[in-house]
């Protein structure tokens, strides 16, 4: 990127580089049908491992600090000063970091965010629920890290390292209780399509399995909610098809060589999924015989580089999509989905992606996270990189303030990470860009081989 004088801004970033397998894949659980009928009971808030909450002071790691007492704090939203000390920090507090919430659960995979709730998914096959930053409620699984988070209603769909996708819903008695109504693919289903042969199909040598179900990771969830359907992928390189009413599987895709790492549904009902194998595919989902099947529409990218997150901006019709070079390539829907051009701003490699409005948000293994806003015309300009984390970023939810100004819109961001913390921010989209300040934490250069620059 570069600042009005024509000199290129560099992010002095000093961090370690863990292999990126370790990043996206851990040991692959035991399938097993048998489910877990008994784990469907709510977790207490009141338990011996307290939550800790605090504020953008502590340093930056998902480890409470002894010196802070969680209880001193009169509220985890206390203001933070700019994470990146500057001369023009009136311009810029309503930037930064919030606060920070952890619970030692392990390393947080996967967030969604819907009104004042909050629920996080970690490796210790908790799904924590908050409210007002506020540790309010929880389920678990008996087996399965979550890896993916997707609100649809009063119901709360979970996919799991062991390959199921569990449905919760809230108790009518007590808003804080959550018990489990269903696991897809559904008992019913699996015993009907059982004594079918076709109804199976062969994953590896010797090993056969029913085509509704998933027989390794479900990496990702995405919801269209106009037409009720769930759309899951899958390190078994499938994407599937759920409908919502009754947890029926219409479809099954064979949709890539690889494992399926994102998935997300976008404008004109198009379905786009990004997989290890390097390529991002577009689907659309058309009228075939009696029913209704997807059909490949396009391979917008193929490259030796996986593809690790995607993210549809809906309001400008633009799909990103995030790869384990740092890279971050967008196509527009207005440009018949051509090539819109590529975002450099990260070291490592991209694992999740959020958008809103006109901003993109990027979560990266160099522990960072990028904010984009799309100008007219395509141009993507970095507002800021919001740095705190003391882990990989491996997901993001983005939500409006509801205490923003008139025309000075804001947002609320979560991230969580590897370090087994979330943290909250505050981001506007009237920021100033990076080119119309300094910083003691930033130097610029014109020669820079890994300076931080935009195109499109």
């Amino acid at each position: 990127m570069k600042n009005l004088r024509g000199r290129t801004m560099v992010a002095e970033l000093s961090i370690p580089r863990p292999t990126f397998g370790a990043l996206l894949h851990s040991d692959p659980a035991t399938f097993n049908q048998d489910d877990d009928e008994t784990s469907n009971k709510t977790s207490s808030t009141s338990t011996n491992m307290s939550p800790g909450y605090y504020s953008s002071s502590t340093p930056p790691s998902g480890e409470l600090s002894p010196y802070l007492s969680p209880w001193n704090q009169l509220s985890p939203y206390t203001k933070s000063p700019w994470i990146i000390p500057s001369p023009i920090s009136h311009k810029l507090s309503n930037n930064g970091l919030i606060g920070s919430i952890a619970r030692e659960e392990g390393q947080v995979y996967s967030i969604a965010a819907s009104g004042d709730l909050l629920y996080t998914g970690s490796d210790s096959k908790n799904v924590r629920v908050w409210k007002n930053l506020k540790d309010f409620s929880g389920f678990k699984s008996n087996s399965g890290l979550v890896k993916a988070i997707v609100l649809c209603g009063e119901k709360i769909f979970t996919g799991h390292q062991d390959g199921k996708i569990r449905v919760w819903t809230i108790s009518t008695r007590n808003p804080s209780a959550y018990r489990r109504v269903g696991t897809l693919p559904t008992l019913k289903d699996y015993v009907k399509g059982s004594f079918s042969p076709k109804n199976y199909v062969e994953v590896r040598r010797h090993r056969n399995v029913l085509r509704i179900k998933h027989f390794d990771a479900v990496s990702c969830l995405s919801l269209n909610q106009d037409q009720g359907l769930l759309y899951s992928g899958s390190w078994d390189k499938t994407l599937k098809v759920w409908r919502v009413s009754d947890y029926k599987c219409l479809e099954s895709v064979n949709a890539h060589d690889d494992a399926i790492n994102s998935v997300v549904t976008g404008f004109d009902s198009l379905v786009f999924t990004g997989s290890a194998d390097g390529t991002v595919k577009v689907w659309r989902r058309e009228l075939h015989g009696r029913g209704t099947q997807h059909f490949l529409v396009q391979t917008l990218l193929k490259q030796e580089n996986a593809v690790t997150a995607l993210s549809v901006n809906q309001e400008s019709a633009v799909i990103y999509c995030g790869s384990s070079d740092g890279l971050v390539n967008f196509w527009e829907r207005q440009k018949h989905l051509s090539h819109g051009g590529v975002l450099r701003g990260h070291k490592m490699a991209v694992l999740c992606m959020a958008s809103a409005a006109n901003l993109v948000f990027s979560g990266s293994a160099d522990n960072s996270i990028c904010v984009w806003r799309r100008e007219g015309g395509g141009v993507h300009t970095c507002l800021t990189v919001l740095t705190g984390h003391g882990g990989p970023v491996k997901c993001l939810a983005v939500v409006e303030d509801q205490e923003s100004d008139e025309g000075d819109q804001r947002w609320i961001v979560y991230s969580g990470s590897l370090d087994k913390s979330v943290k909250v921010w505050g981001v506007t989209d009237n920021a100033p860009k990076w080119s119309e300040y300094r910083s003691p934490r930033l130097s610029f250069s014109s020669h820079s081989p890994n300076r931080r620059q935009y195109h499109g």
